[in-house]
């Protein structure tokens, strides 16, 4: 798959960004920005990674949009990896640039 440029959540659209440091943090995969809305998603990873990663940044987008403002990582993290890997057998992640 490759990472969009962009996703719609609600009707925000959220510019999706692969940058070498994620949130001024060596340590972070991934992050998602409410205030200006993007995501950031470390170039350092494989590709299975990086889908990983986005999907877990997308629920937080999505739970921030529903107004959900707090939010448990461990929930966000669990959901992430399951959801992921339903895209992936159910075909839902087609290989395709959106922008």
């Amino acid at each position: 798959m490759a990472i969009p440029k962009q996703v719609k959540i609600g009707a925000v659209n959220y510019i999706v960004q692969e940058k070498q440091v994620v949130d001024n943090d060596n340590s972070n995969w991934g992050a998602c920005v409410f205030h200006d809305n993007h995501i950031e998603i470390s170039t350092g990873l494989s590709e299975e990674r990086k889908e990983q990663t986005l999907v877990h940044e997308i629920l937080h987008a999505i739970f921030y949009e529903s107004g959900f403002e707090e939010q448990d990582e461990d929930v966000v993290n669990r959901v992430g990896i399951t959801l992921h890997q339903f895209l992936k057998d159910n075909n839902l992640f087609h290989k395709q640039d959106v922008v």
